[in-house]
């Protein structure tokens, strides 16, 4: 069995906090493969914070283009209506059932879980890696945890973690102040931003 792990979000922009946990989970976990998978845009986000699907998509694979083990799939964003997670392990598992799955998420998505659209789903079809800041209290999260183990049968192993306090609505707020993002992203995602004036970047006369 091939082991996979999943990195979901907007990926608006992919920062090196995205690709240092990815990094952790293939080495900790001893995953095959890890797939950036950039999701739909959102809602209940304003459409002006978010830029299109073409380019996050191009700014994912210039920040991962030097490690064979990163790749990208766009599944989500194939899908038309709004995109859940159980429907994305149901399609993946039919398409690659020799394959076992891990889905990464923060220590603050875990306590939401079972809310999601049919947890059970997501539960049963993959194992979930939680990225587990320096600064953030286990004690709290293992309780979760084992909540929805007894509950969903959960199978969650938690990720050591850096802490790194990098988010791309920081990485956003600078760049719209003409601020550096140097080293929050690769070089050449900022170039990217730069050429395409992202996140309200201007050009110097």
């Amino acid at each position: 069995m091939k082991k996979i792990g999943i990195m979901g979000g907007t990926f608006n922009p992919v920062h090196h906090g995205h690709l240092m946990l990815a990094e952790n989970a293939y080495e900790q976990i001893g995953l095959d493969q890890i797939l950036f998978m950039p999701s739909k845009n959102p809602p209940h986000k304003p459409k002006n914070e978010i830029v299109s699907e073409e380019h996050r998509i191009n700014m994912i694979k210039l920040a991962i283009k030097d490690n064979s083990h990163f790749s990208t799939s766009f599944v989500e964003l194939e899908r038309e209506g709004i995109t859940y997670t159980a429907d994305t392990l149901t399609e993946l598992t039919r398409k690659y059932p020799d394959t076992e799955f891990y889905f990464i998420v923060g220590a603050d998505s875990l306590y939401m879980m079972q809310d999601w659209m049919e947890p059970q789903i997501v539960f049963d079809l993959s194992t979930i890696l939680v990225a587990v800041r320096d600064d953030v209290k286990t004690e709290g999260l293992m309780k979760h945890a084992e909540f929805l183990k007894e509950t969903f049968g959960a199978k969650i192993i938690l990720l050591e973690m850096p802490t790194i306090e990098i988010s791309s609505n920081n990485i956003r707020n600078r760049v719209a102040e003409h601020k550096s993002i140097r080293y929050y992203v690769p070089d050449e995602v900022i170039t990217y931003i730069q050429a395409n004036e992202l996140y309200g970047y201007i050009p110097k006369e």
